[in-house]
């Protein structure tokens, strides 16, 4: 045998070796048929388009934001864009009761939904904690603020610090009684002092002076001296 006819031999055995096999080919042709998975657009449908005057069909997988058109005893029902009613669960990271028109971000998959974020919101966050509860800043400053008001509830309430300042511009305080006691100084300076008291008033003290620039005026049944 020749070296031409062995170099074409060679050649034809590397073709043969090379070429791939028809298990291959069959297993490339089934890769290139596999669907992709992701999540469907808002609104779109999994199976085909909706009919005239019906809504999409739900989507077999879905991310986007959605409606609340129901939030009664926990039972929460959202509208996706394309229409579409669902039911779903609250999964938060912190406790919120949703209100009517809120928008919620929303996942799902077949019949699952759940409420994974709010993007506009009216309704209430609530968090409850069991036992005691200690709310501290280590080397900073606590700050309470609310566009609406800071409310504080509670059947006893104490406040210990080395100052209070308290900034108003009107002060409505109402109590059963009061009892204070400054062991210093109590100084008040208004523009006006109005004081009524029902019944009686007394006030004692060792010395007592009353200074005024121009009248003073004492007015009574009866005045008694000494």
């Amino acid at each position: 045998m020749s070296m031409g006819a062995m170099k074409e031999s060679d050649r034809a055995a590397a073709v043969r070796v090379d070429a791939p096999g028809g298990e291959e080919h069959a297993a490339r042709g089934r890769g290139a048929e596999l669907p992709r998975i992701g999540l469907a657009r808002a609104g779109a449908a999994a199976e085909g388009e909706a009919g005239p005057g019906r809504a999409a069909a739900l989507p077999r997988e879905y991310l986007g934001p959605a409606r609340v058109t129901s939030a009664e005893a926990g039972a929460i029902a959202v509208e996706l864009p394309g229409g579409q009613p669902v039911a779903v669960q609250m999964a938060l990271a912190l406790p919120y009761e949703p209100a009517l028109d809120d928008t919620l971000l929303v996942i799902g998959r077949d019949d699952a939904y759940y409420a994974i974020g709010v993007l506009h919101g009216r309704g209430r966050s609530v968090l409850s904690l069991q036992g005691d509860v200690a709310l501290h800043a280590r080397e900073g400053a606590l700050s309470l603020c609310g566009d609406k008001g800071v409310e504080i509830r509670g059947p006893e309430l104490e406040v210990q610090a080395g100052k209070i300042r308290m900034v108003a511009d009107a002060v409505v305080q109402k109590f059963a009684s009061v009892y204070q006691r400054v062991s210093a100084l109590l100084s008040v300076q208004a523009s006006e002092s109005h004081t009524v008291v029902e019944k009686t008033s007394f006030t004692k003290a060792k010395n007592a002076t009353i200074l005024t620039e121009e009248t003073v005026t004492v007015n009574g049944k009866q005045i008694l001296l000494g």
